[in-house]
């Protein structure tokens, strides 16, 4: 990673259970801020097309109408949907989008756990129960001054919720290790793959996972040793971390390694296959 890039960014570093030394820019108060402002418009937008959605159905062609005359269960069930889309908007997209909303998949930002593992339901529900307290002073229209107060305090610039959640936003570079497009260029046509890491045991079902998806596990377990340690660890973080999104496994973090887990994944997708067959 160039060292002039670096210095013009905070940077978040992480050991890796190998231990390796991970280097994460940290996502700019700006980039934060845009992708709040895009996910809040969204929100904004939506409640505004259910509103007129309801309006509609009920023929009343105003909200105050339709709130006075509609019956009472038509309104619960528009009030229940707005509260739903504005309480649960930011957990669940980052939830289900590995850490990621709308906004911040077009800033390229994305929330992970302080050591570097995925994002799981509860941390995404914790840090976004305090966005309450970050967005003070407004509510139905945030302000964030909390929030940022918090940030600039913070050497991870990270907010109340990401404090009490244990997570840090990050900004995506393509720079930190080789492109998919230039390690898997060619196929290998011989399939023995050897252990080098400690057995990772996990709870998953593994059924979840698409060929294409174990094919790219596979191939970069072949082609590791043609790269750097750093750059392997890297590419082992940025396929397993996907995956374990995906999967959602259980397991113990005393031995745990990406490539020990992508190693035990591929053994488990053969065995599969061949019991299958």
């Amino acid at each position: 990673m160039p060292e002039t890039i670096l210095a013009a960014e905070e940077t978040l570093i992480i050991e890796t259970p190998e231990r390796v030394e991970l280097e994460f820019a940290l996502a700019s108060i700006g980039n934060r801020f845009m992708a709040v402002g895009i996910d809040h418009f969204i929100q904004f937008l939506s409640i505004f097309i259910i509103a007129w959605v309801f309006s509609w159905m009920a023929s009343t062609g105003s909200a105050e109408a339709f709130l006075e005359d509609s019956p009472k269960w038509v309104t619960a069930i528009m009030i229940l949907v707005v509260f739903v889309l504005f309480a649960s908007y930011f957990a669940v997209f980052e939830w289900l989008w590995n850490g990621q909303t709308p906004g911040k998949r077009l800033m390229r930002l994305r929330v992970i756990r302080e050591d570097g593992r995925p994002l799981t339901l509860w941390e995404a529900i914790a840090r976004n129960l305090l966005r309450i307290a970050d967005a003070a002073p407004g509510f139905v229209i945030p302000i964030y001054s909390v929030g940022l107060i918090t940030i600039f305090l913070n050497s991870r610039d990270q907010r109340i919720g990401d404090i009490f959640a244990g997570t840090v936003v990050i900004r995506e570079r393509i720079d930190e290790a080789p492109t998919f497009a230039d390690t898997f260029a060619k196929r290998i046509a011989d399939p023995a793959l050897t252990r080098v890491q400690k057995p990772v045991t996990f709870t998953a079902d593994i059924s979840k996972i698409t060929e294409d998806e174990i094919e790219v596990a596979e191939i970069f377990l072949r082609r590791r040793w043609d790269m750097s340690e750093r750059q392997r660890v890297w590419m082992a973080w940025r396929i397993a971390l996907p995956l374990m999104y995906k999967l959602k496994p259980r397991y113990s973090e005393t031995d745990f390694t990406y490539e020990g887990f992508l190693e035990e994944l591929l053994a488990r997708f053969e065995a599969r296959q061949k019991f299958a067959n």
